[in-house]
């Protein structure tokens, strides 16, 4: 792998993890990855540090935000959900700074591409909400990850997606409908006014959504397509048109 010299510089948000007895602002190394094998960027590490930023500011220094999966939930209290279960992992640092990034990254039309957690913040962001729990409710399906298995084997396909026929979705990848992994605890309730609905699970959870009458390209998938992104053309397909269009982003903002 070899990023091009014009790669277009893509933030990648970061989690906050306690190793060492002490905060680390970390984002894995599939997203980065995905970033530069398939969107063929240049991926840089947004530390979550909330308050501090200035989230046009921010913005404005990239071609593309890439709002990663996290193994952190969205905080209730933000949406006002449902009681999540006592032991929810949580990222407040997190919470505070995607919310506003994502926010400003729409308004400057700034191309982002929004993965498991991040199209949870995405519906959060814009006023909707979430199911803390989905495998809880009548007729879901149960979209954790497996336990005890492998780290292949947990982002292993798990169900189907279906495709809005005259949606963005089907457009960019050319299928009507796609194969997935499913590692989710948290899933869109709520949807927020101003994104579409453009893929469905079998049991009807939403997995697939544009955001309505967005500048550029505004995305976000329920699903893992950062895993392995060389081996899936469907991936490829995905962060390919994310990176082309944070490609002319950067040459149109000079």
């Amino acid at each position: 792998m070899k990023i091009p010299s014009d790669a277009p510089l893509i933030g990648v948000i970061a989690c906050v993890r306690d190793l060492d007895d002490q905060p680390f602002h970390t984002a894995g190394e599939k997203y980065l990855t995905g970033v530069a094998i398939g969107a063929e960027g240049l991926p840089i590490v947004i530390p979550s540090l909330g308050a501090a930023y200035d989230a046009a500011a921010v913005v404005r220094r990239f071609d593309g935000l890439l709002v990663t999966g996290s193994p952190s939930n969205v905080a209730v209290d933000l949406y006002g959900g449902a009681p999540d279960r006592q032991e929810s992992p949580q990222d407040p640092a997190r919470d505070a700074t995607t919310l506003p990034l994502i926010r400003a990254a729409l308004a400057a039309g700034l191309p982002m591409l929004c993965i498991c957690r991040g199209l949870q913040e995405l519906n959060v962001a814009l006023g909707g909400t979430l199911n803390p729990q989905v495998h809880l409710a009548p007729g879901r399906l149960d979209h954790r990850a497996p336990r005890n298995v492998s780290f292949a084997e947990r982002f292993a396909p798990r169900h189907g997606v279906r495709f809005d026929p005259n949606g963005q979705f089907q457009r960019l990848l050319g299928r009507h409908d796609i194969e997935v992994n499913s590692l989710h605890w948290q899933g869109i309730e709520r949807l927020a006014a101003d994104l579409v609905v453009e893929g469905w699970a079998p049991d009807g959870v939403i997995e697939a959504v544009s955001v309505r009458d967005a500048p550029g390209f505004a995305l976000g998938v329920q699903w893992h397509p950062e895993f392995r992104v060389q081996d899936n053309p469907v991936s490829m397909a995905l962060f390919r048109a994310f990176g082309a269009a944070a490609r002319r982003y950067g040459r149109a903002r000079g």
